[in-house]
């Protein structure tokens, strides 16, 4: 078989289970996925490594998470501009694919939802909690969110396959060469710090630096603005359509 061919084959079959599942178990399951389906966005994963520099210092889980993070950030976003596949939702009339939440602006292949429950799952299973049957759990909640792209129509099956095996390779990478590299910086980098650093524990500065305070809910607020920005966009646009 043709590569071509393949391609066509792979493309029937995305938009033949698409429809298929798109809006499967109605609104409660609907309402379930969305929950599950926000472990995978870029902004709660973002959130946890700022917490971990910022608020609560541990330099295991700050390395571990934000190499997670950084790998992806190469991988995903160089394959989704390189393969430049348009979402479902701009393929297909509204009457036809229900969308059932916002209106991701990125490419569709791969998805990074996928590539970030697949690698973390590894992560916090198989590295920091070392047991089997959480591995299992994490990766089962994995396959859930993935089915939940496709549900929610925002990607194609073979979007989220292959965005959770390039989580699996992308755990393996930071695994094994990004996470010694951050973990050689940060060590360097807490050589240099004037004043004793509190871990695993409440950053003392968030009490005794207002100036320190005031920076983390900056940095709070722009993640939660850059995660909202569509939403408040898109409300804008419909006051002034109003007025």
């Amino acid at each position: 078989m043709k590569f071509k061919d393949f391609l066509i084959r792979i493309n029937e079959w995305d938009q033949k289970i698409i429809l298929k599942y798109n809006n499967f178990g109605g609104k409660p399951f609907t309402y379930i996925l969305k929950i599950l389906s926000f472990f995978g966005r870029e902004t709660f994963w973002i959130s946890l490594i700022a917490f971990y520099l910022l608020i609560w210092y541990d330099p295991l889980l700050l390395s571990h998470i934000s190499a997670i993070f950084l790998t992806g950030l190469i991988l995903v976003v160089t394959i989704k501009h390189s393969v430049n596949r348009v979402r479902p939702f701009d393929k297909y009339d509204k009457n036809k694919l229900i969308i059932l939440e916002r209106k991701p602006k990125s490419k569709s292949f791969p998805s990074w939802h996928s590539y970030n429950v697949a690698a973390y799952g590894l992560l916090l299973g198989f590295i920091l909690m070392k047991s089997p049957i959480i591995t299992f759990l994490m990766q089962l909640l994995a396959v859930l969110v993935c089915f939940s792209r496709i549900q929610l129509g925002v990607h194609y099956p073979s979007d989220v396959i292959f965005g959770y095996f390039i989580g699996i390779i992308g755990f393996l990478i930071s695994i094994y060469l990004v996470i010694p590299l951050i973990q050689i910086s940060i060590t360097y980098l807490e050589s240099l710090a004037t004043h004793e650093i509190d871990y695993q524990q409440i950053n003392s500065m968030l009490l005794e630096n207002f100036m320190y305070f005031v920076l983390c809910v900056i940095i709070y607020l722009a993640i939660a603005v850059s995660a909202t920005f569509k939403y408040i966009k898109d409300y804008s646009k419909g006051r002034s359509h109003i007025i």
